[in-house]
């Protein structure tokens, strides 16, 4: 009978590196299962009875201090297990502090904090750094300890510091099997002191093993029933196998030079403010496909709200309420597109037909089992946390080759694709001699005394900005994103109304696309919500299966362009700057942890930190690239196409870009910093398609307004194109725009300020609006 694999135990302090370290540990040990817990799941005197199942323990870094029983848990038990269920235990970060603290030493904090920087780290050469040349090592810490009095503890690195002097890397038990570093051996730019380390300990931890005639206990039932199935797994949400034979798509491909999205959209009936619309769009590079949804009357709309225990179904004239049973929102929505997958479109194009939609903020942190209560929660009038429509026609444009797409996925529906084609052509022909005429927006620019905008307390996000500096200073965050909502009222009685001929928020949108073209662009018109979005950052996108694709782009760091801004300008102030490339860091080492918990051990960083232009910014953007093993790919082939990528997003959110890392942690420092929700900014919006791809973008760099003349009263929906509707009596318009910016221990308040309000200009110079002077 061959040996049992060993079997690591992980010990996760609510951190957002876990996954990382757990494929360390696989990487060192290819053969290991590695279980994960978290630190207050059980008492040490529970777990002292299944340590003999294990070979070895990690206890991971995390959030907090080793001084505080919340932060640490069972960690500060671990240190003085009994010689009996004694084995080898290796320490990261919070471990390395939490370890030489039950052995006299005292913790301190750092002068000046390291969060994502690289430090050259001098060690003695042997133990768990035998063998083992330079060490460049990252270190996400603001405490750290000094061994003046430790009993039993030895000194294995350091690395020393301008402003903070010598500072203590790596220790060791003298007499017990304990290790550990102070730096993050797991993080993508650690070099030399990551996989070499961690081979090491286990080649110490086996060898005390050895020594001591320690050996595991066969697995077994009461082991799987406490620890369940070990990491690398895949979890796909609960559906049904797909055996049905799957309808297919019905493909046109044109080529009509001139035609421009806005020009499709106005023959789609945008105008029509009373209907829903849907259109993604590249409006920039390096963007290349525009989407445009065809809604009918009998589209089906999907809202939900946190809280809540149904969805809310629309289609045409009734709306229903689906009870949620035992499920939640995203096993709902898994098994609702099972039943609708489709085959046979075009390959040269990433969506044929599926969802379209927006995810807010709030139904990321309520993932996290962080709780939307907070300030100003009560008294807002609430998006919906999930806002979406199934589309079955669309139109796609494709800016790189000239070619648009007419789609269906609905059966025998070659006469709407005959006669949309038509009605390009003819749309062309007439457009030909003025088409930037049509397409020109109306004036968006408000009339003196008819807008009210008001901005952020300019003292009070400063102050915050100081509060959450603190946090880092404490070891609770490593950086924090801090928002806050600028709010705009238009009232102006002379203007002209909402109609079934005229869009004030379509015309904006035009506006928006002129002054601010990006990459990842947006108009959703999905009542009660409207949003007009210009992001340059895409969130999560992956290919249909089979041998999807997961890929996470982070963009941290941007630069407006302008005369003097040349890409060697660009690429000192960006690259060459320690602050964006330390956050770009944290966020690219907290999505390889969030793509991990999902994909399994295939993630690789494809692109770090590399400067891009897009039409008005240079960013610094990285791209992080997954794969599920093959057994598990062709699993989800007989779900519905694209339930990982779609278990991954849910993971995934909200984006790390707009939280901080640790996300779960950060997440819950941000609801006591900020007044408000942040509803839909900060959530993302995109696709599904219906043949297993997916595409989600950032929302930043947007605006949505919510209209309450929008009813459901679960049977029916207020019809808009009752003469009812718009009444003759002017209503204002109430817009907000979400803007903010990453807080780290470099921050300089004035700066982040001024940095906020440049991200709201963006998108405030569309309502002709323009930061007021002193702010």
């Amino acid at each position: 009978m061959s040996p049992e694999p060993p079997r690591i135990l992980l010990v996760d302090s609510y951190d957002s590196f876990t996954y990382n370290l757990a494929a360390l540990c696989r990487r060192a040990i290819p053969t290991c299962y590695v279980h994960i817990i978290k630190n207050d799941e059980m008492k040490l005197k529970d777990l002292l009875s299944y340590l003999p199942y294990f070979s070895g323990i990690v206890v991971g870094p995390g959030p907090g201090s080793p001084n505080i029983p919340e932060d640490i848990g069972l960690v500060k038990d671990l240190w003085k297990i009994d010689d009996a269920h004694l084995l080898p235990i290796f320490g990261v970060c919070l471990g390395l502090q939490s370890l030489a603290l039950e052995y006299g030493a005292n913790l301190r904090r750092l002068s000046v904090v390291k969060h994502g920087h690289v430090s050259a780290v001098e060690h003695t050469g042997t133990d768990i750094f035998k063998g083992v040349g330079t060490v460049d090592a990252v270190r996400y810490h603001s405490l750290h300890v000094e061994l003046s009095g430790a009993k039993n503890i030895e000194e294995l690195a350091s690395t020393h510091d301008e402003v903070n002097g010598r500072v203590v890397m790596a220790l060791r038990h003298c007499t017990r099997p304990f290790w550990a570093v102070q730096y993050h051996p797991e993080s993508v730019l650690t070099r030399g002191g990551g996989i070499e380390v961690m081979l090491n300990f286990w080649r110490l931890a086996r060898t005390w093993s050895s020594s001591h005639g320690r050996v595991t206990r066969p697995w077994d039932q009461k082991a799987d029933e406490i620890f369940g199935v070990p990491w690398p797994y895949v979890r796909l949400l609960p559906g049904t196998p797909h055996i049905n034979i799957s309808p297919s798509v019905s493909t046109i491909k044109l080529s009509i030079p001139g035609l421009s999205a806005p020009d499709i959209c106005e023959v789609l009936g945008v105008d029509d403010d009373s209907s829903p619309f849907v259109m993604l769009e590249s409006a920039a590079h390096p963007g290349q496909f525009t989407i445009i949804g065809c809604l009918t009357s009998t589209s089906l709309r999907i809202t939900y709200t946190i809280g809540d225990s149904y969805i809310h179904l629309a289609n045409g004239e009734s709306c229903d309420q689906i009870d949620l049973e035992s499920r939640d929102v995203w096993s709902w929505l898994t098994s609702f597109m099972n039943e609708r997958k489709v085959t046979g479109g075009s390959s040269e194009i990433p969506f044929w037909g599926g969802l379209i939609g927006y995810l807010s903020y709030e139904l990321g942190t309520d993932s996290l089992k962080v709780s939307a209560d907070g300030p100003g929660v009560c008294n807002q009038t609430r998006h919906p946390d999930v806002n979406l429509v199934f589309v079955e026609r669309s139109i796609i444009l494709d800016s790189t080759s000239g070619h648009i797409y007419l789609q269906s996925i609905m059966e025998d529906d070659n006469e709407w694709l005959m006669e949309m084609a038509g009605q390009l052509h003819s749309a062309a022909r007439n457009y030909s001699t003025y088409s930037s005429y049509n397409t020109t927006p109306y004036s968006t620019k408000a009339r003196p005394n008819t807008s009210t905008v008001i901005l952020p307390d300019r003292d009070l996000y400063r102050s915050r900005i100081n509060i959450a500096k603190e946090h880092l200073f404490a070891g609770e965050s490593y950086e924090l994103c801090l928002t806050a909502n600028t709010r705009i009222t238009l009232n102006d009685p002379l203007a002209p109304k909402a109609s079934s001929t005229h869009s004030p928020s379509w015309q904006r949108y035009k506006h928006l696309r002129e002054l601010n073209p990006a990459p990842h662009a947006a108009y959703l018109r999905l009542h009660p919500t409207t949003l007009l979005a210009s992001s340059p950052e895409r969130f999560l996108s992956y290919t249909r299966p089979p041998g999807t694709t997961y890929k996470l782009c982070p963009v941290k760091g941007t630069i407006r362009k302008g005369p003097q801004i040349t890409r060697a300008v660009a690429e000192q102030a960006l690259r060459g700057s320690r602050k964006e490339v330390a956050e770009n860091l944290m966020i690219v080492d907290l999505i390889r942890h969030d793509m991990h918990g999902v994909v399994g051990e295939n993630v690789e960083v494809k692109q770090f930190c590399t400067v891009e232009e897009c039409k008005t910014v240079w960013q610094l953007v990285s791209v992080i690239e997954g794969q599920s093993a093959d057994s598990v790919d062709e699993t989800a082939s007989h779900y519905a196409n694209g339930a990982l990528g779609w278990e991954l997003l849910r993971r995934s959110l909200p984006p790390g870009s707009m939280t901080g890392a640790p996300k779960k942690r950060s997440v819950e420092i941000l609801r006591t910093l900020e007044d408000e929700e942040r509803n839909v900014y900060s959530g993302v919006f995109g696709y599904w398609c219906a043949g297993g791809g997916g595409d989600w973008s950032v929302t930043i760099r947007s605006c949505f307004k919510y209209d309450d003349r929008y009813e459901c009263d679960a049977h029916s929906w207020t019809k808009f194109n009752n003469p009812d509707f718009y009444p003759g009596v002017h209503e204002p318009e109430h817009w907000v725009i979400g803007a903010g910016g990453a807080i780290t221990a470099l921050s300089n308040p004035d700066a982040e300020w001024d940095e906020m309000l440049a991200k709201l200009q963006s998108v405030l110079r569309v309502f002709g609006a323009a930061v007021p002077r002193g702010h």
